[in-house]
């Protein structure tokens, strides 16, 4: 069981302070990655007595979140497309909860709810604290849509209270094109709860085992992952190749098809991935950009070996020969040069990496981290002490 997070805010109360109950208002674009990554956090908000409303389109996990307390307000964003009409009903949307709300404080995580929430926050000068997840595909691209979204976070991010980062290079490339020039902090991610992704025993089963966890589409390196799939199956048998996570692209009848070949195992969305991370030898991510790959974490932390693109928000989560080896983006080849080391390393080698990657975490991604940030800023705005920090405790 996850202990209970002593809070530096505790003494933050209503009957203390003689003040309005304090409300925080969550803008948000998936439920079940908020409460899988973020679960720990809302319990902590809600331990200090806050009023909590979370803006979220309904899905999976939402009853979930409902009882942990806080309020949802069925929010329905189209992720990856910029609709002119759907993203300004989007933006009278966040208009309409604000008004109602009238929250002390905004959280808002990823692209959208940090861009329109962000920019009336700041013309209802109202304290928010954003969370850049990553850059996306359209930064990362060139034309009119990466320009409109620079400028778009350059209007809604300029007077944060905070903007939070997951990786240097998404910071650094905020502050080189001047889109911040507020408060800005970086942090190990969502980080990883240690206690749920416990150390477990390496398997010792004959057949090596491989596992892609994410959404499935091109850019999260599916396509470098099956091909990969189809080569070592070729030449060592005994290998698997395991994928978790739902289409979010077009490829479920072609997985269906590798399954019949018997290449790759695809076994769709799963509630507990952390039991076929417990089962499988080593973690493979070939992604494209990632803010911080949470699964690479959650991998680590369980004491399995990564394989994951040598990109920022991967290659963070390991040292590279030591608790994993990073490989070059969209080279097929390089993936199956460092699947074939590792498939030739020695069962105690494959182990040690395991351990040093759960070191790593205990020192550098401990979700702790991440909640003592949150609060701390939190705690500055409620009680307008620029000098404000306290521990939180520890996970």
């Amino acid at each position: 069981m996850q202990p209970m997070i002593k809070s530096g805010l505790e003494y933050v109360t209503d009957k203390e302070e003689k003040k309005p109950k304090i409300k925080i208002l969550i803008l948000s674009n998936h439920a079940f990655m908020f409460y899988k990554f973020r679960k720990e956090f809302i319990e902590c908000l809600v331990r200090q007595g806050w009023s909590v409303y979370f803006s979220v389109p309904y899905g999976d996990k939402v009853e979930q979140l409902k009882a942990l307390g806080i309020d949802l307000i069925n929010t329905p964003i189209d992720r990856r497309g910029m609709n002119p009409i759907t993203d300004f009903k989007l933006l009278l949307h966040y208009y309409r909860i604000i008004n109602k709300i009238k929250p002390h404080v905004v959280l808002t995580y990823t692209i959208k709810p940090n861009t329109y929430g962000g920019l009336l926050c700041r013309l209802k000068n109202i304290p928010y604290i954003a969370n850049v997840t990553g850059l996306g595909s359209a930064i990362n691209s060139a034309g009119i849509i990466k320009k409109l979204i620079l400028l778009l976070y350059r209007m809604s991010l300029n007077k944060a209270s905070c903007v939070f980062f997951q990786n240097q290079m998404n910071m650094r490339f905020f502050l080189d094109n001047r889109i911040i020039t507020a408060n800005s902090r970086l942090i190990p991610g969502s980080g990883v709860n240690l206690t749920y992704h416990c150390l477990e025993e390496y398997p010792t089963d004959e057949t090596i085992k491989f596992l892609f966890i994410g959404r499935i589409m091109k850019e999260k390196g599916i396509e470098e992952y099956s091909e990969a799939a189809k080569i070592i199956k070729a030449k060592y048998p005994y290998t698997e190749f395991n994928i978790i996570g739902f289409c979010e692209e077009d490829y479920e009848e072609e997985l269906r098809k590798l399954q019949d070949r018997n290449i790759v195992k695809y076994h769709g969305l799963q509630d507990d991935a952390h039991s076929f991370i417990k089962s499988c030898h080593a973690i493979i991510l070939p992604s494209y950009h990632e803010g911080m790959a949470n699964v690479l974490l959650e991998a680590a932390s369980s004491g399995r070996p990564v394989i994951a693109s040598n990109i920022p928000g991967c290659k963070e989560t390991f040292d590279d020969g030591i608790s994993g080896f990073g490989i070059e983006i969209k080279n097929i080849d390089d993936l199956v040069n460092k699947l074939e080391i590792f498939i030739a390393l020695p069962y105690t080698q494959k182990k040690q990496m395991g351990l040093a990657g759960r070191a790593k975490m205990e020192r550098e991604f401990n979700r702790q981290i991440v909640i003592d940030s949150y609060m701390g800023e939190i705690g500055k705005i409620i009680k307008g002490e620029s000098h404000y920090s306290r521990s939180l405790g520890s996970s």
